[in-house]
């Protein structure tokens, strides 16, 4: 503990993304669990004075509790780099790659994982015609959280009503059914398959995932011992395809009508979210792992890479 006390670490939150309310929470959470755990901790507000901030504090490792573009994507990576800072969670390429999920998707397939049909289609073909066969989803290429994400259902009469401010590249992909499920990979491991019920009965939306009562979390997921090596395996396989360190998240869709072939991998989360109630800080509690501890490990994951 000693030791820890003359850690300087410096957590980034906030940001300007559009999951910017998420990463606030997340960064003030992990900053606290970082004091309890024994480190001199600063808080900043990733903003246009960032280099001048991290200049001025002179952190020994920076936590990243950033989510979205530009914290999650390889941008501040990239700064960190430069800066010559070592940081927690993923490097600039796994960043980058697992954010777009078109190239995402395509190391995946290259790795042999299981993932949905889907292509990049204009915002202006997206809105005249099905880009694809109902039911389908469209989404971002590029964001996170479930954020700017439509589901056409099967037998809908057109095309998704897009927003004015939708993006001008859209990913299309065929509409998976069945369960949500999610399995955080610490290091090389799986820590365990979380089973997670939207209380709406719906998908797992923004709300869902952030609402008070949004969701619900059953951790282990009941579901048949196969499915579940399939889904610890797969996910550490996303973990290293695409160059990940630290902490990641790999989510899925299961059919369940269709045993393990009917399991779908949808994307890899580098910055999945931090509050002691998220996703992969409970797999990390069920496997025995405080959350002081999984931020302490984080840190000292990140310091070895000085």
């Amino acid at each position: 503990m000693s030791g820890r006390a003359s850690t300087r670490v410096a957590v980034l939150l906030g940001g300007r993304s559009a999951e910017r309310e998420v990463s606030l929470v997340s960064g003030a959470e992990c900053a606290a669990a970082l004091r309890t755990a024994g480190y001199s901790v600063i808080e900043i507000d990733a903003g246009p004075d960032l280099v001048q901030r991290l200049a001025d504090a002179s952190p020994d490792v920076v936590f990243n509790a950033l989510h979205g573009r530009w914290g999650e994507d390889g941008c501040v990576q990239g700064l960190l780099e430069w800066l010559g800072i070592p940081y927690t969670h993923s490097g600039v390429l796994a960043s980058s790659v697992a954010m777009d999920k078109v190239k995402a998707k395509e190391v995946f397939a290259a790795a042999g994982l299981p993932v949905a049909e889907g292509r990049l289609v204009a915002k202006a073909e997206a809105a005249a015609g099905h880009p694809l066969p109902p039911p389908y989803v469209l989404k971002p290429y590029n964001e996170g959280s479930s954020v700017g994400v439509y589901i056409v259902s099967e037998g809908a009469n057109g095309p998704a009503r897009l927003a004015p401010d939708a993006p001008d590249l859209l990913l299309a992909e065929t509409f998976v059914p069945g369960r949500e499920m999610t399995v955080a990979v610490m290091g090389d491991r799986a820590l365990a398959v979380t089973d997670i019920v939207a209380a709406s009965g719906g998908w797992y939306d923004y709300q869902a995932k952030y609402a008070a009562g949004g969701s619900s979390h059953v951790i282990p997921a009941q579901i048949p011992r196969e499915v579940e090596d399939a889904c610890r395996d797969i996910a550490v396989r996303a973990h290293k395809a695409l160059g990940c360190r630290g902490l990641s998240r790999s989510d899925f869709r299961w059919d369940e009508s269709k045993g393990v072939a009917g399991l779908i991998l949808l994307e890899v989360n580098t910055q999945p979210g931090m509050t002691p109630t998220s996703l992969a800080p409970e797999q990390a509690a069920h496997a025995g792992i405080s959350f002081p501890d999984l931020c302490a490990w984080l840190v000292e994951d990140a310091s070895c890479l000085r």
